[in-house]
């Protein structure tokens, strides 16, 4: 389902891969996140997203114009992950609800993997 807005002038219909975008861009931008990850579910093989693929790694579902966002991440070699995590949900959601409008119910993150950065 698409996000969906009445105004005064009309109606606003945000799809789905747009968030999920937006989402992936905000988590490689907070510290500790290598980037998004990829799963291959045939081979269980997880791989690091380039820039232009950070919507692979990330599932977005909208019920009731609330959103959860499933984010598949790398993090850091020596960084804590919970930290991580609770930074990656606070600018996530304050990111998508200021970009979209809509309120985010859920940040569900899966780590994927780790990786030493030089």
């Amino acid at each position: 389902m698409k996000g969906h807005m009445s105004t005064d002038i009309g109606e606003i219909l945000i799809e789905n891969e747009v968030l999920a975008k937006y989402a992936g861009a905000s988590a490689v931008e907070c510290f500790g996140v290598v980037g998004m990850a990829s799963i291959n579910m045939k081979d269980g093989i997880v791989k690091l997203l380039k820039k232009d693929n950070l919507s692979h790694g990330v599932n977005v579902t909208i019920e009731d114009n609330k959103i959860t966002i499933d984010l598949h991440i790398i993090v850091s070699y020596g960084v804590s992950i919970s930290a991580v995590a609770d930074n990656l949900i606070s600018n996530v959601k304050y990111n998508v609800e200021e970009f979209s409008g809509l309120e985010v119910k859920k940040i569900n993150i899966f780590v994927e993997g780790v990786r030493v950065i030089d």
